[in-house]
C-alpha cells in the first residue's frame, strides 16, 4: 500500500524563464528640478530685476 501513496506525491518544478526578467524604471524627477530652478530664478530676479526688464526696487519712488 505504501508504493501507491508514493506515486501520488505532488511534485514542484522550477524552471528559469527563457527571457531575462525586465524591470522598467522610468522615473521622472522633473518636479524636483523645477522647484530648485524656480527658487534659484526667484533669487536671481530679486538680486537683479533689471536683468529681466523689471523695474528695480527703488525706481518708482
Amino acid at each position: 500500500m505504501l508504493p501507491l501513496f508514493a506515486a501520488c506525491a505532488p511534485t514542484v518544478k522550477l524552471e528559469a524563464p527563457e527571457k531575462p526578467i525586465e524591470i522598467n524604471l522610468n522615473i521622472r524627477i522633473e518636479q524636483e528640478v523645477r522647484v530648485k530652478l524656480e527658487r534659484d530664478l526667484e533669487k536671481v530676479i530679486q538680486d537683479d530685476p533689471a536683468l529681466f526688464g523689471l523695474p528695480t526696487k527703488g525706481a518708482g519712488k
